[in-house]
């Protein structure tokens, strides 16, 4: 099969309508489909694959008639979330409890050791569904094979609140 002239013009007339070139080829006859995509390429058709750019180019025009696009909420990591409790500041006080005193509405993490004679319980209120508060939640449960990324240096944590999470 050659590509002559008459042909060459059925086929940009074909693709500017918008046909696919699986369509284009039936319609031509005695070619394929990947014969004709290769004869548009070598022509310089326009393409008609969606492209980043494109997309991109869509978003913006969206911004301009006022209509936002969709964002998506990403889940936090845990040092990410560690960083906003840290930031929070909204830490209720410790309520020091002994074994006697804890219920289900107290925090259960073990301040100090059995054997110490300041030994207490956290007390704080915990979050929902864990014994736990909300900083002793990010202690307690890690992730396995924690990423590098996810894990609290020095440096992550503030000046001013070092010493309220070393007593907690």
């Amino acid at each position: 099969m050659t590509w002559t002239p008459e042909r060459e013009q059925k086929l940009r007339d074909l693709w500017k309508k918008g046909h696919s070139a699986s369509q284009i080829a039936s319609m031509i006859g005695e070619t394929t489909r990947n014969a004709v995509i290769g004869k548009a390429h070598r022509l310089n058709l326009e393409t008609r694959a969606t492209s980043k750019k494109s997309v991109q180019k869509t978003s913006f025009e969206n911004s301009e008639k006022n209509i936002k696009p969709e964002i998506k909420n990403q889940k936090l990591g845990r040092k990410a979330r560690f960083k906003a409790l840290l930031l929070d500041k909204s830490f209720e006080q410790e309520n020091p409890k002994n074994l006697e005193e804890l219920a289900d509405d107290t925090c259960r993490w073990p301040i100090g050791h059995p054997y110490e004679k300041n030994f207490y319980f956290c007390g704080r209120k915990p979050m929902e569904k864990f014994p736990y508060c909300k900083l002793h939640v990010l202690y307690a449960f890690q992730p396995k094979n924690a990423k590098e990324e996810d894990q609290i240096t020095e440096e992550d944590i503030p000046k001013f609140i070092e010493k309220k999470i070393k007593s907690a």
